[in-house]
């Protein structure tokens, strides 16, 4: 074998380029011929110096021959990958053996000894979220919108990647080219795909988001008889790698993981009453909340529901002027006050909407003459013991750092200064607002020197608050205690659903800089999601309730591999299959009624 150059020339536009060919000689009745074994494309950039070593090595892996000197990394690397496709494209002329259908034994004399498992690749997981692509018809639609066969497959692969395997666009590459066996479930070959194509196919999908968007709507609504009685909607951030500045959308805001160093990107999300998204919507970092209300709720499509659905939102997008435009629309709303509800007290005849062992809800109607409301106080015991834990830790901090300027005070070479003194306290208070107005904190000045000689507080008690209050808020006069607060608790759906996206769908950071580039990642994370989602819903039908994270990393046990062996004859054998599933990944399959019988595809080639 040795490698080719081979010139042509674009008839577009008169210019020149190179394609790169792997030719093996062969002896004919006619005499010498060459024949080409695999087009190298024309991305090869190996120095032509290492061609023949390179093809050496190709040579070296078809045949099985045992190598005496290791070779370099690169070289290694390629060879396998070239190899990998040669004998996959030799594998389709020969026969193929399906363990479904009975086969009569096939026994051969081998040399055990030589016998090698190698370019062993994940599937598990991939089966799981190919079947439920399929199951979306994503595929289907993106044919629809004029998607080339090869854009389809390398959509799938980036959104897929995505669940699996987490991470920027360029970890995706490296996990679609060496790590998974997506593509052999897929029926192509991720082995040279360029990581450009990765890109683009990120700027695909984003270009289609209304109509994929619409589609899996209406889809994941067919499938599991959805209803629309119920949307969520809530807002969240996350945090860019760099300064964002090619990005009109990059700014700085209040960051909800704490990032105020970073740029931030805004992610609105709306979601059904069962947890599927809706429709998403991509802003600026520093956008105001209740800002977007009401450009993404003109979005939403109701398709034929008579009813509008009704709204639920949590305090930060409640305004009243929100409310009064959800009220013009036609819409019924549920809210979070932005009145805390921590002063209110409970009637004596308050409903118990949840009790277990650790924790009890009581509610109460509250009658709201003055409006068209119902209000419902909430009364949680374990969120009072939160907020109870919290504040004890708060009034702990802040009297520290009052004994530490005091203790100062006696110091050298520390703050004694009466203006200065009560500068650093009014930081404090700033800094631990919620306890600090509960304090009466008085500074004794020194007459002669006019310095600060001693620092004083006491705890007060004043306007009593009931921790572990909240304060809902509907315009929904037909519901009763319990209704309400478990429409509320719908509102944890959102919040779950971006912790997900963050925490197992690697939402953050983002590491793109061109805005585009930077609504393609969040967008691919919520068709992420909606597959997600589809997997969860029908796992749950079975009684089966672990995280993704979880599923996923007992799925990746599940592998492909190749098993190479020499007969006695000096031939090599072949054998691509899968690894027999284990009982777990039986129960993942047949939950989401998955034929994995079918899986394990033998390609058998004897070289």
């Amino acid at each position: 074998m040795f490698i080719r150059k081979v010139t042509h020339i674009n008839k577009q536009n008169v210019t020149q380029y190179y394609t790169y060919k792997l030719v093996e000689s062969l002896r004919t009745q006619k005499g010498p011929r060459q024949k080409v074994i695999l087009n190298l494309g024309t991305d090869f950039n190996l120095p032509e110096e290492e061609w023949q070593i390179l093809a050496q090595r190709i040579e070296e892996i078809i045949t099985g021959q045992k190598v005496l000197l290791e070779y370099p990394e690169e070289i290694e690397i390629l060879a396998k990958k070239y190899a990998r496709r040669i004998i996959s494209r030799q594998s389709s002329c020969l026969p193929v053996i399906k363990e479904e259908s009975p086969v009569s034994p096939d026994y051969q004399t081998v040399d055990l000894n030589s016998l090698e498992n190698e370019e062993s690749v994940t599937i598990g997981a991939e089966t799981v979220v190919f079947h439920t692509i399929k199951t979306l018809q994503i595929d289907q639609k993106l044919t629809q919108l004029g998607f080339s066969k090869p854009q389809v497959e390398v959509a799938i692969g980036v959104i897929a990647g995505r669940l699996i395997f987490p991470g920027s666009e360029r970890a995706t590459h490296i996990w679609l080219q060496e790590i998974s066996g997506l593509d052999e479930l897929m029926g192509t070959d991720f082995s040279l795909l360029s990581q450009d194509r990765v890109y683009r196919a990120s700027d695909n999908l984003f270009s289609c988001k209304e109509e994929i968007e619409k589609h899996l709507n209406c889809r994941e609504r067919n499938l599991f008889s959805l209803g629309e009685q119920i949307i969520l909607y809530d807002l969240t951030n996350t945090f860019f790698e760099g300064n964002g500045k090619n990005n009109p959308k990059a700014r700085f805001g209040r960051s909800k993981e704490k990032r105020s160093d970073c740029p931030l990107v805004t992610l609105g999300l709306v979601l059904d009453g069962d947890g599927f998204p809706k429709h998403s919507d991509v802003f600026s970092g520093n956008i105001s909340e209740p800002s977007t209300l009401k450009d993404v709720i003109e979005k939403l499509s109701c398709g034929q529901d008579l009813i509008k659905p009704t709204i639920v939102l949590d305090a930060g997008i409640a305004t009243e002027e929100n409310l009064k435009w959800i009220k013009g629309q036609g819409y019924s709303y549920l809210v979070v006050s932005r009145k805390k509800g921590k002063n209110m007290s409970l009637d004596e005849a308050s409903t118990i909407v949840k009790e277990d062992k650790d924790s009890v809800v009581r509610c109460s109607l509250v009658e709201d003459k003055e409006s068209s409301e119902v209000k419902l106080v909430v009364h949680s015991t374990d969120k009072e013991k939160k907020e109870e834990a919290i504040k004890n830790l708060f009034q702990k901090r802040f009297e520290e750092e009052l004994e530490k300027i005091k203790s100062g005070l006696l110091k050298k070479k520390t703050l004694k200064r009466y203006e200065k003194v009560i500068e650093k306290i009014g930081r404090l208070k700033e800094k631990y607002k919620k306890v600090a107005r509960h304090y009466k904190i008085s500074v004794v000045k020194d007459v002669e020197t006019e310095k600060a000689k001693d620092v004083n507080w006491v705890l007060e008690n004043g306007e009593v608050e009931r921790e572990g209050r909240y304060l809902l808020r509907t315009d929904r006069k037909d519901l009763h205690e319990k209704e309400i607060w478990e429409i509320y608790t719908m509102l944890t759906d959102v919040e779950s659903a971006f912790r997900c996206m963050k925490s197992e769908l690697g939402l953050r950071p983002v590491h793109h800089q061109k805005e585009e580039r930077v609504d393609g990642h969040l967008f691919i994370t919520v068709l992420a999601y909606h597959i997600l989602q589809t997997i969860r819903f029908n796992l749950r039908q079975e009684g089966i309730n672990n995280d993704w994270e979880a599923i996923r990393s007992r799925l990746a046990t599940h592998t492909r591999v190749t098993t190479t062996i020499r007969r006695k004859d000096g031939k090599i054998v072949h054998i691509r299959k899968s690894l027999k599933p284990e009982p777990y990944h039986k129960e993942i399959y047949a939950a989401l009624k998955i034929p994995y019988q079918k899986m394990g595809r033998i390609i058998k080639i004897i070289i």
